[in-house]
């Protein structure tokens, strides 16, 4: 969720971030993004990663992630192909205020980091209480 406003608005936006984010080599990383009426759930493809080399950072309204994958060529060894991606990845995305960055979670499993960010509580769906005087009846 974007600082745009509206739901809809502000998936629009995250979607286009998530399909126009590279890194300085041009690479990007894989990800896909959804919500439901409790949070904004996030993956992000990094296969080969180290745990110790992901890093998730909230500042203000921007999610900074950065990973980091080594070659696999030993020092001294002459590549012969080298197709995958190594070096340092960062991924940014800019939050809305309508999602409660102090509670989100993050795991990683077999190469996919799952992040769930709750939405704020002004943010949820609420149900107003009507008051008023006493129901009236109809009479002949």
């Amino acid at each position: 969720m974007l600082a745009r406003t509206g739901a809809s608005g502000d998936l629009d936006r995250l979607v286009h971030q998530l399909a126009h984010t590279t890194d300085s080599a041009g690479t990007v990383i894989p990800a896909d993004a959804w919500r439901d009426d409790e949070a904004l759930y996030l993956q992000f493809d990094l296969p080969g990663m180290d745990r110790s080399s992901i890093e998730l950072v909230t500042q203000q309204d921007t999610l900074t992630l950065t990973a980091e994958r080594p070659s696999p060529v030993p020092p001294g060894a002459r590549p012969v192909l080298t197709e995958r991606p190594t070096g340092r990845f960062t991924r940014r995305l800019t939050l809305s205020d309508a999602l409660d960055t102090d509670a989100a979670k993050a795991a990683y499993d077999n190469g996919v980091l799952t992040l769930r960010i709750p939405l704020a509580a002004h943010a949820k769906p609420r149900k107003i209480p009507l008051s008023g005087g006493a129901t009236k009846q109809l009479t002949a």
